[in-house]
């Protein structure tokens, strides 16, 4: 890892600590200057994995699926996307900063500043988007793993849930005992079922990274 990269690193390893509160979380990254040249593409890779993702899952009518793109930052996930001729895609950010810099970028029709939780949130109706996508999103201090069941809520059966993190959070304390094992209780219930659990490298410098891929069953929560 040469310095700049090691720079980035540590930089990015600040606001997933784990010491930080919602709020200071929030304060980070409106306050991250410098997120996009410290996530550019080849050092930090999941946007492009997210969407590759996306893309296996619809490769005809891309013009038409509604994807959401939950902790969307300013917009990499959404330029990816644009890339590949997805058009009908939708922000969601708690950080105002972050989605400011999305909106120059002329990717999302909507932008939805709030966090993502495990109780549904008013602003988003049942079965809204065919897609919903997070890239980077999981890791201490951020979602939780309850908010699961907001991403099948919000999910059209049929659709897909997306996620793409760093292999390592799935041990983190947050996650440990609840994250997987919260997956596969989902796909037990028949709410969901698991069509890809691949690992991936590079998708932080040398860090590996999980992708998710869930098709939605029901909607029965």
């Amino acid at each position: 890892m040469n310095s700049e990269d090691h720079e980035a690193f540590q930089t990015n390893a600040k606001v997933f600590s784990g010491g930080l509160n919602k709020i200071q979380v929030i304060d980070y990254y409106n306050t991250w200057d410098g997120y996009e040249q410290d996530l550019q593409p080849g050092r930090y890779n999941g946007p492009s994995y997210a969407a590759e993702a996306i893309q296996r899952s619809f490769p005809d009518n891309r013009d038409k699926i509604r994807i959401l793109d939950v902790a969307a930052g300013t917009g990499l996930v959404g330029e990816e996307l644009a890339k590949r001729e997805f058009k009908e895609i939708h922000a969601l950010d708690p950080s105002e900063s972050m989605l400011m810099k999305a909106k120059k970028k002329n990717v999302y029709k909507k932008y939805l500043c709030e966090f993502v939780n495990p109780e549904p949130s008013p602003n988003i109706e049942n079965d809204a988007y065919h897609c919903v996508v997070c890239s980077g999103g999981f890791g201490s201090g951020h979602i939780p793993s309850g908010a699961l069941k907001e991403l099948i809520r919000i999910t059209k059966p049929g659709g897909m849930v997306i996620i793409v993190m760093r292999e390592e959070y799935l041990n983190i304390p947050e996650y440990a005992d609840s994250l997987e094992p919260l997956m596969k209780q989902y796909q037990n219930e028949g709410l969901w079922m698991c069509i890809e659990r691949s690992v991936v490298h590079k998708y932080f410098c040398e860090k590996y990274g999980v992708i998710f891929r869930y098709r939605v069953l029901h909607r029965h929560l």
